[in-house]
């Protein structure tokens, strides 16, 4: 009998309507084949994974709901989601030990994978490899696609970026920035905001939790209106957002982070200013541009050379703080994208 080895994981423990807690998942020693190979035949190969990314869009997958665009996870199952890792034994002619790759993996040591649409080889050594998990990853991608393809972004003109200083939200900013727009960004605490303003260069920047009407926050930062309103929270500040848009102006929708705890969101009042003031309000999936994706790892990656571009990042140490790490992002505790930190290459 071949010998095993042990293989941490966090697993999905079930599914849940609430906002998550550290108890919906659970840390566990399992085992793989210690001879560390990939079946033969089956076209998959194995991996060590190095870095997990925590996002908010995985609470959707905690629910027990086959209409959202990415199915729910598997209860008993580790929690799947986007990671760095490195190939260690491959039945894919197109990976090789050695090969370091980012896509979707599983929360564990160790993760045998079959190709998906969204894997990549990294071929780009001179930037952290958790990069890839955000600026060069989904959520940087995320924020170019729905800055520039859904905003439609004209030099001069005035945005506002909530959960700003997330891992979406301070590239938008940023991006806003280099397209010569004045931007403003919402955050939940002095520091973020400290941040917002010093280090990612944003105009101006205010705690969301201590304004008591946000209509008039937004009326102080705006006194001539919003054109563009990048979206991550829903909720009060995409109803005061509607009250202070511009004509013509555009909402890109890209998360609901404040009704990720509620079974029972609250609806939106001031949609009719959709109409009288003529705005175009767009959702949208960062997987439905991949073919943009090379574009925009050239461009940011410039940027990011250059000098042009910082980014921060909240990296926790240690597979067994995964749990505390990922609820944490729906009570702000991350100061930028959540990362976690598995192990070396």
């Amino acid at each position: 009998m071949e010998q095993q080895m042990e293989n941490r994981q966090v697993i999905f423990k079930g599914f849940i309507e609430r906002v998550p807690r550290e108890t919906d998942m659970e840390f566990r020693v399992g085992s793989i084949n210690g001879s560390l190979k990939a079946p033969a035949g089956s076209g998959a190969f194995l991996v060590k994974n190095l870095y997990l990314s925590c996002d908010p869009y995985m609470r959707g997958r905690m629910r027990d709901s086959r209409t959202s665009y990415i199915p729910p996870f598997v209860p008993g199952q580790p929690i799947e989601g986007f990671g760095v890792s490195k190939v260690i034994d491959s039945d894919d002619p197109d990976f090789k030990p050695g090969d370091l790759v980012s896509g979707l993996t599983g929360w564990e040591e160790y993760s045998l994978i079959r190709k998906n649409h969204q894997l990549r080889k990294i071929e780009q050594h001179d930037v952290p490899l958790s990069y890839h998990l955000g600026l060069l990853g989904m959520p940087g991608f995320t924020a170019y696609v729905g800055f520039h393809e859904i905003c439609s972004p004209k030099q001069g003109d005035t945005v506002l970026v909530s959960a700003a200083s997330g891992a979406v939200g301070q590239l938008v900013g940023q991006l806003a920035k280099l397209h010569g727009c004045y931007v403003v960004g919402s955050a939940g605490s002095s520091q973020k905001v400290d941040l917002l303003k010093n280090k990612l260069g944003f105009d101006e920047a205010f705690v969301y939790k201590d304004e008591p009407d946000l209509d008039v926050a937004l009326k102080r930062y705006f006194p001539q209106g919003i054109d563009i309103y990048f979206d991550n929270v829903g909720g009060d500040m995409l109803d005061a957002a509607l009250l202070n848009m511009r004509v013509g102006g555009r909402i890109a929708v890209c998360g609901m982070v404040s009704q990720h705890s509620q079974t029972d969101p609250r609806g939106i009042q001031n949609l009719f200013n959709l109409i009288t003031k003529r705005i175009r309000m767009q959702g949208f999936l960062q997987s439905d541009y991949l073919h943009l994706f090379p574009l925009f790892f050239n461009q940011v990656m410039e940027y990011y050379k250059q000098g042009k571009i910082s980014y921060m990042e909240d990296v926790v140490r240690g597979l067994e703080h995964a749990p505390a790490a990922f609820v944490g992002l729906f009570s702000g505790r991350n100061v930028g994208k959540q990362v976690i930190y598995v192990a070396s290459p």
